[in-house]
């Protein structure tokens, strides 16, 4: 994974080993022009962003946060487009080599440079601060705009830190800026890879830096040229306050009060809590949020109707209010015939994605099929079809095991037509979730298994002391011959960036996670892992950091049916010294 992603975690290249299938979906058109609807009200006329995207991975959260700070947006079709604009914004995706191609097959690299070196209102985001630079070690090496003093380089894994490097930190600020000034003592949403490194050469452009592994540029501005590593557009209110001073200097200036420090608590990468949202469809056909216990989620009795516990949208907006780190929908029943069909869950990421500034990820059907008129998709072309419709991440669950089944049948060897591999070289590792529900297997000695074992203090119904992990597909239902240590370390080696790992056995239970599992996974791939299944108390998500390198912890029933707030997993975290986003 480590030499497949990019500058904001990706990777770009060939779609099942074509190229040409990957730059067409990147020089996909985008929409003409998107005028605000909601939001904060313009000053006085019309207000307008003009807006640098050149068709990878999800700018809709962009956009949509630049229409909640009460602005229009016009795209860039052309090189005039970019000398013609007020207020620039660049939120780059992809690797760092093929963006830069991309904008000299547009044409788009002089303007840039003539824009920025005019000291004209610019702001680049993750991808689009790192191309200022001199250049990247990324792709084997290529050179940036070479505006700023210095070089690209990817963390360094052998320091034991997950990588890419995902979540919330927080900003160390070099200088007072405008740009800056409400952000106070919170923190910001990063997701990358590779870093650019603070030095005195470029002491001059850097505004803020951040810590992992090391300190790294989080920030750049000199004069009206500005830049974040971070994503404003999926840091909450504390990114939205950001692209409002960007949009609006003369106006933070006069009102930008930065929010009370958070007295004493810990800093550094907050341990990310983050809220799932098991969707399908009722009896009715409308989308509905569910839960039930060891994946049964219909109600007992005469009528057996599928558990109701909310509508999507507004759940998910509940959860962005209550502090959820990022969202997760699971459509646990769509997409078994026609993935692009299921537009009442496309429509779900949409209206989600308005009103909800954090990242968001969505499962179910990320797979290569063919409709009923012959008509052949791929997983590629299925995955961007989320992207455009406001996902940041896709979770991959059966299909993953059966790739990695023929993976391990192959000797190792990847040949890049797995949707892991097809869509983490476009979108980026950090784009690509693999979703693994395993179960427990008891053993008397590890002799008779080839799998990973543990001791375990749970002995089995026989006595047995030791135990491995079986990876299942199709919702639990069926076991396969493969283990999830095994799956974690082949799905990072195909170039997944993050691993959500279920437990079917502790699903429903509420007695906690079962920390041996996560343990197990988490020390075995430099990849972050998310603990899921058994949270009922706000210790459980404690017990789950002090015992294992989780990342983050995942639940759903327990905050869908209001028996622990978000608000109170966080506190607790805080006060046993585990850092955790708080505002």
């Amino acid at each position: 994974m480590a030499s497949q992603v990019s500058s904001s975690g990706a990777r770009l290249g060939c779609s099942g080993g074509s190229q040409s299938t990957a730059m067409q979906i990147l020089r996909t058109p985008a929409p003409s022009r998107l005028r605000s609807g909601s939001g904060v009200a313009c000053r006085a006329g019309e207000r307008e962003v003009t807006l640098l995207d050149y068709g990878a991975g999800n700018v809709r959260s962009v956009r949509n946060a630049i229409k909640r700070c009460g602005y229009t947006i016009k795209d860039v079709e052309s090189a005039a487009d970019i000398a013609s604009a007020e207020r620039l914004v660049f939120p780059g995706v992809g690797a760092f080599g093929q963006a830069m191609e991309i904008l000299k097959q547009r044409g788009y690299t002089q303007a840039l440079r003539d824009y920025i070196q005019a000291d004209r209102q610019f702001l680049g985001v993750c991808l689009g601060m790192q191309l200022l630079f001199e250049g990247s070690e990324e792709s084997g090496g290529c050179e940036g705009l070479g505006l700023i003093p210095g070089m690209v380089s990817h963390f360094d894994t052998g320091m034991g830190l997950p990588v890419p490097h995902i979540g919330w930190n927080d900003l160390i600020q070099k200088r007072h800026s405008t740009l800056l000034s409400r952000v106070g003592d919170r923190r910001v949403y990063f997701v990358h890879s590779y870093h650019a490194t603070p030095t005195p050469e470029n002491a001059d452009w850097v505004l803020a830096t951040s810590e992992y592994g090391g300190e790294f540029v989080a920030a750049v501005q000199k004069g009206n040229v500005s830049a974040t590593q971070f994503h404003p557009e999926k840091s909450g209110a504390t990114g939205l306050d950001i692209l409002s001073c960007f949009l609006d200097p003369e106006a933070a200036a006069a009102s930008g009060v930065p929010p009370a420090a958070a007295n004493g608590r810990p800093r550094g990468l907050a341990k990310r809590v983050i809220a799932c949202l098991d969707v399908r469809a009722n009896d009715n056909g409308d989308l509905v949020v569910t839960k039930g216990d060891q994946y049964d989620v219909r109600e007992t009795g005469s009528t057996g109707e599928v558990r109701n516990l909310g509508k999507p949208v507004e759940l998910a907006g509940r959860y962005f209010e209550e502090g959820a780190d990022e969202v997760t929908f699971l459509n646990i029943t769509g997409f078994r015939d026609f993935p692009l069909g299921d537009l009442p869950m496309l429509e779900v990421l949409r209206q989600a994605s308005e009103g909800v500034f954090v990242p968001l990820t969505v499962g179910g059907g990320i797979r290569e099929f063919t409709d009923g008129t012959g008509k052949h998709y791929s997983a590629l072309q299925v995955a961007a079809e989320y992207f455009r419709s406001g996902a940041d991440k896709v979770s991959i669950g059966s299909d993953a095991v059966y790739a990695v089944e023929a993976y391990l049948a192959a000797g190792g060897k990847k040949d890049g037509s797995t949707a892991i591999e097809q869509i983490s070289r476009v979108y980026g590792a950090q784009a690509v979730v693999i979703s693994i529900d395993p179960k427990r297997v008891y053993v008397a000695s590890p002799d008779n298994t080839t799998h990973h074992t543990v001791k375990t203090p749970k002995p089995g119904p026989n006595g047995e002391q030791y135990c491995w992990w079986q990876c299942t597909v199709m919702g639990g239902r069926e076991g396969r011959d493969v283990d999830a240590v095994q799956l974690a370390k082949a799905v990072e080696d195909l170039g997944a960036g993050e691993i959500l790992l279920n437990c079917i056995d502790n699903d429903g239970v509420g007695q906690g996670f079962d920390c041996e599992l996560v343990g197990a996974v988490a020390d075995a791939v430099t990849i972050p892992v998310i603990a899921s299944s058994g949270a009922g108390t706000p210790q459980h998500f404690t017990e789950v950091f002090q015992k294992t390198k989780a990342a983050a912890a995942l639940a759903a029933g327990i905050f869908h049916r209001r028996e622990v707030p978000i608000t109170a997993v966080k506190e607790h975290l805080n006060a046993t010294g585990i850092p955790a986003r708080t505002a």
